[in-house]
């Protein structure tokens, strides 16, 4: 199949450059989705500011030379110089009888496969996830789904905090209650009452503290006894954040892992070649990278501080050998941190010092992939009533608790396991859907109605319209699915409407790939799962009466529209239930 847009700024380039010179050809055309055609082209209201011409003029000349013929049956000029585009549907019946054919649903796989890290979720050993994990985990893991689905060779890492001075009093604490006892507290996800216990101890028990300082300088010197148990906590802790993982769905797992430890032998290798470079000086009896371009409010320039003046490694020293492996070992030409806007100074930081070690050369890319913050109602952090972080476990269980309220209202006659599996993906999805639908860097408030509304760009609304179009589809007559995508024409408007947006499926994944901002795929699906209630309306498809051309033609339009909504929500993280 062709993609309208690519045939479309692929003539309109060439009708600029025949109007203008072939040193406008690389002019950006600007085509958009429009309420008032298919696609409108905004190319005449820039270039007219370049050239000096009325931008009316401009879109007259591109006209004179544009060749769409066999694409669009109309194309006209509107307000100051809009270039509208209505697709012809004869075009519009053969792309769709193409993309019904193709089993990646228009989405292109990459020329040059490349390799990606994405780094995300990245929670702490010992413990509780909470709701501030939610969105790296959820962000990252739709954007591995896309680059996964673009062809790209995706390397998951998930960067755990499983090392450091803590340690000391987390064993110590390990030891007092005994593996057996510790083991059972951990296993049953009660990670913070651990890690507080521990904290406690450490602050008002000095011997306590004395033992747990000592116990970190055996952990950091590799004594076995205690790493063994430094072993106990971490896979205690990694089976129960992957228990986490399985019920959200997403596709991290524990060989995913890569934390703080993993990085541990390539500190003293990654320092060596910082000082042999002359980017890693001493100052103030530290050992301090200087990345160019970045002062603090005096002027001074800002150090990362790669080993502190006790001789100790901080986030810096890790997070510079964890880029410096990625780059050098993996291999990686395009790398993801999947972290909260507050770390975009560090990060940057981070991201010029290796350019300036030489690892980050121009034959790879980094990129901060910050997002806001989980808003309560009253536009705060969202917190429980007594003001603590709320355990992603607890949200996850109101989530399905809450769904199943509502599936047992819209789906009364389906048996009760089928009712529960339901509510599991309604819930589950409902979360994603409301954190991936708004505007990655902005803040968004959790709203509970508002997630869970069978109505508006919500996943019940998306996941239940595409249940019911896998329902007419699985009620249709077999002869009539046989008849397959030569049956299909598009004739009525709404018909034509919705064969335009299954068209544009493969245009949005690859833009989420480009801006790496999810929620133009959920606005891209609503919009889809919207088209196909007003063209089920208008359209009857399985309804007596309906001749048999007209049914097996909407057929193949009702199993497009269910494999690319299905396909769409799989990508955010979302599974789809066969009915609703």
């Amino acid at each position: 199949m062709s993609d309208p847009v690519k045939v479309l700024e692929a003539a309109f380039r060439d009708a600029i450059g025949a109007a203008f010179g072939s040193e406008y050809e690389s002019h950006d055309p600007s085509l958009r989705a429009s309420q008032h055609a298919d696609y409108q082209a905004n190319a005449a209201m820039a270039l007219g500011k370049v050239l000096k011409k009325n931008p009316r003029e401009v879109a007259a000349a591109i006209l004179e030379k544009l060749n769409v013929e066999g694409v669009c049956d109309k194309v006209e000029i509107a307000g100051p110089g809009f270039i509208n585009l209505t697709l012809s549907n004869a075009f519009l019946t053969r792309q769709v009888q193409a993309l019904s054919k193709d089993k990646a649903l228009g989405v292109v796989q990459a020329n040059e496969p490349q390799t990606t890290v994405v780094d995300y979720s990245a929670p702490n050993v010992a413990k509780e996830m909470h709701v501030g994990h939610l969105r790296s985990t959820i962000i990252g893991d739709c954007l591995v789904r896309v680059f996964e689905a673009q062809g790209h060779h995706v390397i998951r890492q998930n960067h755990v905090g499983d090392w450091g001075t803590q340690f000391g009093m987390l064993i110590e604490h390990l030891l007092d209650m005994g593996e057996d006892d510790a083991a059972k507290e951990l296993g049953l996800g009660d990670l913070n009452a651990f890690y507080q216990q521990a904290r406690k101890k450490f602050d008002s028990d000095p011997a306590f503290a004395d033992r747990a300082r000592k116990r970190v300088v055996l952990l950091q010197g590799g004594d076995e006894a205690t790493l063994s148990r430094w072993k106990v906590l971490f896979d205690l802790s990694a089976g129960y954040f992957q228990t986490i993982y399985d019920r959200l769905g997403v596709l991290l797992t524990k060989a995913d892992i890569a934390g703080e430890s993993f990085y541990n032998q390539l500190l003293s290798p990654t320092l060596s070649e910082l000082e042999e470079k002359g980017l890693a000086k001493e100052s103030q009896g530290a050992l301090c990278v200087f990345p160019s371009g970045f002062a603090g409010r005096e002027g001074d320039p800002l150090p990362l501080i790669v080993r502190k003046q006790d001789g100790g490694y901080g986030y810096a020293t890790t997070d510079l050998a964890a880029i410096r492996y990625r780059l050098k070992t993996l291999k990686a030409k395009r790398i993801l941190y999947v972290v909260g806007a507050p770390q975009s100074a560090h990060l940057n930081m981070v991201f010029q010092a290796a350019r300036e070690a030489g690892w980050l050369t121009s034959e790879a890319r980094v990129e901060h992939v910050p997002f806001g913050s989980v808003l309560g109602s009253d536009k705060k952090m969202l917190k429980t009533r007594a003001g603590d972080s709320v355990k992603l476990v607890n949200l996850l269980d109101e989530a399905v608790e809450r769904a199943s309220a509502k599936v047992a209202e819209k789906s009364k006659d389906l048996p009760s396991e089928e009712r529960e599996a339901i509510a599991r993906a309604v819930g589950i999805g409902a979360i994603k859907y409301a954190d991936l639908s708004s505007d990655r860097v902005k803040d968004y408030v959790f709203d509970w109605d508002k997630m869970l509304a069978f109505e508006g760009n919500t996943a019940p609304y998306t996941m239940y319209a595409c249940a019911r179009v896998l329902g007419i589809y699985r009620k249709s007559d077999e002869a009539d699915r046989a008849a397959g995508d030569e049956a299909l024409v598009i004739s009525a408007p709404e018909e034509h409407a919705l064969a335009a947006a299954l068209l544009r499926f493969g245009s949005v994944v690859e833009l989420v790939g480009e801006t790496l901002q999810p929620h133009h795929l959920c606005g891209y699906l609503y919009e889809t799962a919207s088209l196909f209630a007003t063209f089920y309306q208008k359209c009857p498809v399985v309804k007596a009466g309906t001749s048999d051309a007209d049914r097996r033609s909407r057929l193949v339009l009702c199993d497009v529209t269910a494999r690319v909504l299905k396909h769409g929500l799989n990508l955010l993280g979302i599974n789809v239930p066969g009915r609703m």
